[in-house]
């Protein structure tokens, strides 16, 4: 099968020339200048040794779609480009491609070093799922490099980063973690799901694997699931190979869908952050408002960091409401260009508490013990006007504020 390997150059073009020909520069069937669905289940070979050799990898082609698919190569070979690495390999999920990666990885007696600030399906896997399986977990306090170096040093088989984190939008040193853990001979994993591969360059920091949940921001659209894994080919051979195994392979369809919005991904993500940056600054000035997270304030307590290995500050940010779900509650319905759901990345603005969204699958008991507030509210901007968000946002701050002050007779 294909291993998207010998993608053409675009060394010298911008990352919006890349989104849309990355991947893409060969010709299509029927001459075609869009990437065909190609729905079939199988290949079919005349030539028994032809088969074979494709079969073995030996030759070029393709088999059975679990195991490759000429839609889901196409997808590959583009976050290929755009991370600039030399292979990659599609999932069904983001989950699909987290989970699957650490279990290509980690087994019994491995140690896996990580964050407590991580995406509540992540962290799950690493409280519930890697245990079971004999596997050593250590997860730190996001905050303190400190911390995490000693664990480090301790000994550890992979460390994994997720920076800005969910929801939190916390920020870690990539460079200074790699570091440490290329010291004990440790495996770097980054999820560069936030900041996408236009805002950030974990690969070109020293991580070896960078994985993404495609259904978000690289889709763009809300009406696809995917996720991606991407790094030098021989350690996507690995993953590769737990992929055809265990299944969780992407389909055509969807394929077609993430590679469609991956060419709008520099326009879409240059007008979020500009409103993202603007709704961050209007936040810090509601009286209801306790905290704003977002990179690219200078007061976030690692916006040094952001300004040093990112190259925009994207367009996810959180902010912590005065009164908990209760105000959470009165302010969501009041939002007229707005969906409150659990998914980010889309064209779209989407608002969240943590408790439905990022951290559904976890108890109220343990997103306290991660520092997540119920009054924590997730905000993925989308293609609107900014002036529109604002003015939305503020009226239905106003209502808010009309409920409280009904709500102690002024």
């Amino acid at each position: 099968m294909n291993k998207n390997l010998g993608v053409m150059p675009l060394n010298h073009v911008g990352e919006g020339t890349k989104a849309v020909w990355s991947g893409e520069q060969t010709a299509h069937p029927y001459r075609a200048t869009q990437t065909p669905i190609v729905a079939s289940a199988a290949y079919g070979y005349q030539d028994i040794d032809e088969w074979y050799d494709v079969a073995l990898g030996a030759a070029p082609g393709f088999i059975y779609s679990r195991m490759s698919n000429p839609t889901v190569e196409t997808l590959e070979s583009k976050i290929c480009g755009l991370e600039n690495t030399e292979s990659a390999v599609a999932f069904s999920t983001g989950m699909a491609a987290i989970s699957s990666v650490l279990y290509t990885f980690l087994s019994n007696g491995c140690r896996v070093v990580s964050t407590k600030d991580s995406y509540g399906g992540t962290n799950k896997v690493f409280e519930e799922f890697l245990p079971r399986m004999g596997v050593r977990v250590t997860l730190c306090e996001t905050h303190s490099h400190e911390q995490i170096e000693d664990e480090i040093a301790k000994g550890c088989d992979v460390l994994y980063l997720e920076t800005p984190t969910n929801p939190s939008l916390k920020i870690v040193d990539i460079k200074r973690l790699v570091s440490a853990a290329k010291k004990v001979g440790a495996l770097v994993i980054a999820d560069n799901t936030f900041a996408t591969p236009l805002n950030q360059s974990p690969l070109a920091l020293g991580v070896d694997i960078v994985v993404h949940s495609a259904t978000k921001f690289l889709s763009g659209h809300a009406d696809a699931m995917g996720g991606l894994v991407c790094g030098a080919e021989n350690l996507m051979e690995k993953v590769r190979h737990y992929r055809e195994i265990n299944g969780a392979s992407l389909d055509p369809f969807s394929a077609y869908l993430i590679i469609r919005g991956m060419k709008t991904l520099a326009l879409r993500i240059r007008q979020q952050q500009i409103s993202a940056k603007a709704i961050a600054e209007y936040l810090l000035t509601e009286p209801m408002v306790e905290a704003v997270n977002y990179p690219g304030l200078p007061d976030h307590p690692n916006h040094h960091i952001a300004c040093e290995q990112m190259h925009g500050f994207g367009s996810m940010l959180s902010f912590v409401l005065i009164g908990g779900m209760d105000t959470v509650k009165t302010l969501l319905p009041q939002l007229r260009y707005a969906h409150c759901a659990g998914n980010l990345g889309a064209v779209e603005t989407i608002y969240g508490p943590a408790r439905t969204t990022s951290h559904v699958e976890n108890t109220l008991e343990e997103r306290l013990a991660l520092g997540i507030s119920e009054g924590l509210v997730r905000i993925s901007v989308g293609i609107e006007d900014t002036e529109d968000l604002i003015s939305d946002l503020k009226q239905a701050f106003e209502f808010v504020n009309k409920c409280c002050h009904k709500a102690v007779g002024v």
